[in-house]
């Protein structure tokens, strides 16, 4: 028998309180999905959900009557969020789809855990724990959790169709928990529907996009993508320049202890065009933090590997820092590959090194002068402030941000004389 008993989630007191609240008066629960495929696979558990046989409205009722908040987070599809001593479960009523567009489900409730788990997507993700921590397995999934298989529940066709948003989580759970090469079936149905994706909210596509970019190593997820033409259909920007960069970045941020950033390894497959990638942004629907990286980074200078320090530290004033970093990374990722076959680039892998390690501790200097400095000399208010401020400002910072206040002062006086 497999078991999750001993894992310290389960035992959680506040879990044990559920299974008591639900598994009572001929009703039962179980807890579902992530937090059993992680643990069977040696990963932290994440969430705990859980599905009953309950309706909403008694999960309700019977929370509300034993003093555990509850909160209607998804009563539409079946889910009431029970939060007791700030740990939030989601619990959710057996179902089964009525009807599917591809995009949403009609669904009603039931009792039958077989038909709630081959509604689900991936074998992996319909697992059950009883209370007694038993993993009930009712699609197969235990043989593909060992073979590290995502493999869609029945039909892949039939699967993809209830729902075209599976696609991107077929490749997003290949790239979190595969192994080999993707289920064949299930290739072929995304290649097939891959069109479809054109149907779903950009929000949703983000989202999935961003969890996949969000995985130790996603080259593997990217790389079939492409190849069944899903990855041009979400991010058309990567056909022409491609995914090649990103086991170079994986292998790097091993190296430096990088922490993966979905926003870089993006921005290794997209080009630095400005127009180029504020349309991609707005076409996903960005939010402004990440559109605001990609627009600082397709701003920023490339960077020769034989650039002064002093040099380097103009660049990151006048460009700001968070652009010129991504550029650095990305470099220092390419000149670390090439290295490997080229001896000759590990002296170019090590100046980027060095550049990236005095852009990361890098400090915005503060210019010593302001528009009231300008006005005080006697130049009167309007554009020619800005353009005296500007000139003393960039003679202040082509002298390495050596000048001082004093002569800054002397300089701004003697372009204020008349004539």
């Amino acid at each position: 028998m497999t078991s999750i008993a001993a894992e310290p989630w389960f035992q959680a007191p506040q879990l044990r309180r559920i299974f008591d609240l639900l598994n009572a008066d001929g009703g039962e629960v179980r807890i579902v999905g992530g937090a059993i495929r992680n643990s069977l696979m040696g990963l932290p558990a994440g969430d705990v959900d859980l599905a009953t046989t309950w309706h909403p409205e008694d999960v309700i009722q019977r929370a509300r009557s034993a003093g555990i908040k509850s909160v209607p987070t998804g009563i539409d599809h079946g889910t009431v969020t029970l939060v007791i001593e700030g740990m939030p479960y989601e619990v959710t009523t057996l179902r089964r789809d009525v009807a599917t567009d591809g995009r949403r489900a009609e669904v009603a409730f039931g009792a039958d855990w077989k038909a709630d788990a081959q509604r689900r997507d991936f074998t992996i993700n319909a697992l059950y724990g009883n209370a007694e921590g038993e993993v009930l397995d009712h699609v197969g999934g235990l043989d593909d959790i060992a073979t590290r298989t995502v493999r869609f529940i029945g039909s892949a066709a039939e699967r993809v169709a209830e729902d075209y948003l599976r696609i991107l989580r077929f490749f997003r759970f290949f790239a979190h928990y595969g192994s080999g090469r993707p289920d064949a079936e299930g290739l072929k149905a995304c290649a097939q529907a891959r069109t479809k994706l054109a149907t779903l909210s950009a929000e949703r596509v983000w989202t999935e996009t961003k969890k996949l970019l969000s995985a130790v190593d996603p080259g593997r997820a990217l790389l079939w993508m492409r190849q069944a033409g899903v990855l041009g259909e979400v991010l058309p920007e990567t056909e022409k320049w491609g995914i090649d960069a990103i086991p170079a970045l994986i292998s790097a941020e091993k190296s430096f202890s990088w922490h993966p950033d979905h926003l870089l390894r993006l921005a290794a497959m997209v080009p630095p065009d400005v127009d180029r990638l504020e349309a991609m942004a707005k076409r996903l629907r960005l939010s402004k933090a990440e559109s605001a990286y990609l627009d600082r980074f397709a701003k920023a200078p490339a960077i020769a590997p034989a650039l002064a320090d002093a040099a380097l530290d103009r660049q990151l004033y006048r460009h700001g820092s968070e652009g010129i970093i991504v550029r650095l990374k990305l470099a220092l990722a390419a000149a670390r590959r090439k290295a490997e076959t080229d001896p000759a680039m590990l002296a170019e892998s090590a100046s980027f090194q060095r550049l990236l390690a005095r852009a990361d501790k890098w400090q915005r200097p503060v210019f010593p002068l302001s528009g009231a400095d300008v006005l005080e000399a006697g130049i009167p208010a309007g554009p020619r402030v800005g353009e005296v401020l500007a000139e003393l400002e960039n003679l202040w910072i082509e002298r390495n941000f050596s000048v001082e206040r004093a002569k800054l002062v002397a300089r701004l006086e003697t372009l204020a004389r008349p004539g």
